[in-house]
């Protein structure tokens, strides 16, 4: 049984930064890849960036929205995902979600129906 759960949400002035968290515990695939989402009510849940999470060089994807201001990065041995994210905009207000794969994302790295496992979110609030 695979459990994901995000920390590292909260409330922050227009530029400022953020880190979020992700560990998916019981997630042992030899081909894995984990992404974070974000979703504003009433709207899609957008894919933002995803990263390999297995044996050789990262294979990394990010949204044109948050390319340049959010980072993803990787923690393999404990399977944990990071997002770091810098030059907040209030449009960036969501609730961010981390989510894993059963299998490399090369054909999907952004796409939420790729992914099998979901973490319950976490809400980032950026006021102007």
């Amino acid at each position: 049984q695979v459990h994901v759960v995000e920390s590292g949400g909260g409330s922050v002035q227009s530029g400022g930064s953020l880190r979020l968290s992700c560990t998916a515990s019981g997630y042992t695939y030899s081909k894995r890849c984990m992404g974070w989402f974000r979703q504003i009510p009433g709207k899609e849940r957008e894919g933002i960036a995803s990263i390999s999470f297995w044996a050789g060089p990262a294979r990394i994807a990010y949204s044109d929205s948050v390319k340049g201001r959010f980072t993803i990065s990787r923690d393999p041995t404990k399977n944990i995902v990071y997002l770091q994210m810098n030059s907040l905009r209030p449009e960036d207000t969501a609730i961010y979600y981390c989510a894993a794969a059963r299998e490399d994302c090369a054909s999907f790295p952004l796409t939420t129906t790729g992914y099998d496992y979901w973490g319950l979110g976490t809400q980032v609030t950026v006021s102007s």
